[in-house]
């Protein structure tokens, strides 16, 4: 069934389209006869209790030159003729970002389907997620005391520190519990001990890769992207400079999918992406998982079109869980 689709999303024009997972999504829309509509965060707005948006009709091309054209924005209620809205805005998760949400929840109740489930969104921070699936992870701990972060350091020997609101590896150090440069590092990320610190117990298999799982309507495509750091950084984001090589899911990477699937999939994440450094699962990402077309081009696959197949397979649902 033909539908009108609307994206939310980062400037269409600055994305890399070879790599880039919404430009997938829009394609793969476009292949099935959607007609396709196009936002930023500022397009949002509620009057009398009606979620409107600022939207422009969208054209998309895999054309790495040529991708897109915009026709003129215009606004109007979500409800008024828009059927499903993607909600693909890289974090960080700021105030802007939980508003958006929290109107996309009016739009949802008007009958528009939100993917990923605006709920969703705002109950699962990316990093702290995977704490909810302690079973899958490396010893961590999240606090603000920087007192309580150093005696971890000092407990686990070499660590790997992260605010909780960051993305592309941005922020993220590495460092033990004698490092002379830990101080500073807390200070940097925790403040006056009035900011939230993760710290993971460093995990050597990274040398190995920082693999990229994606679960689609809670079942792992079956080829992980291992994103290798490359030469002194010990980060394999993509954005950080990691090289990225598509590999089988093994027999562990299978087992953790199936423990934190059905809870994705039970609060209406239709697209996930798990981190998972050797046998550990590090995160949980779901406001704009990447790395489908990385996969797609190594293994002859179409996973935004399984995301497709799972949106025409459900029934429509509330937002509100």
């Amino acid at each position: 069934m033909t539908q009108t689709v609307a994206v939310l999303m980062d400037p269409i024009g600055a994305i890399h389209p070879e790599k880039d997972t919404t430009l997938a999504l829009l394609l793969e829309a476009t292949r099935r006869g959607h007609a396709l509509r196009y936002m930023l965060q500022g397009d949002l707005a509620v009057r009398d209790g009606v979620a409107w948006a600022r939207l422009a009709p969208l054209e998309v091309r895999d054309d790495t030159r040529d991708w897109f054209t915009l026709g003129e924005a215009r606004w109007q209620p979500l409800a008024d003729g828009i059927d499903l809205v993607l909600e693909r805005k890289d974090p960080p998760f700021d105030n802007q970002f939980l508003y958006d949400t929290l109107v996309l929840d009016l739009a949802a109740r008007a009958g528009v389907r939100v993917v990923n489930n605006p709920q969703a969104l705002r109950d699962f921070n990316e990093k702290l997620a995977a704490q909810w699936f302690p079973q899958c992870c490396a010893p961590a701990i999240v606090a603000r005391e920087r007192g309580e972060l150093r005696r971890f350091a000092r407990q686990h020997g070499e660590v790997v520190l992260k605010p909780l609101d960051g993305m592309g590896g941005r922020g993220i150090f590495r460092s033990r519990g004698d490092d002379p440069n830990l101080n500073s590092i807390l200070e940097t990320l925790a403040g006056d001990d009035h900011r939230f610190v993760m710290a993971q117990k460093f995990i050597p298999e990274i040398s190995q890769g920082d693999k990229r799982i994606l679960v689609v309507d809670g079942e792992p495509v079956p080829y992980a992207l291992a994103r290798i750091p490359q030469g002194t950084d010990f980060r394999g984001n993509l954005a950080a400079g990691g090289r990225g090589v598509g590999q089988p899911l093994s027999e562990r990477d299978h087992w953790i999918a199936r423990e934190v699937g059905p809870e994705l999939k039970r609060r209406g994440i239709v697209l996930a992406g798990l981190d998972v450094i050797g046998d550990y699962l590090t995160e949980v990402n779901v406001t704009s998982p990447t790395c489908a077309r990385e996969l797609d081009a190594q293994f002859g696959l179409n996973i935004a079109g399984l995301v497709f197949d799972a949106i025409d397979a459900t029934a429509p649902r509330s937002a509100a869980t």
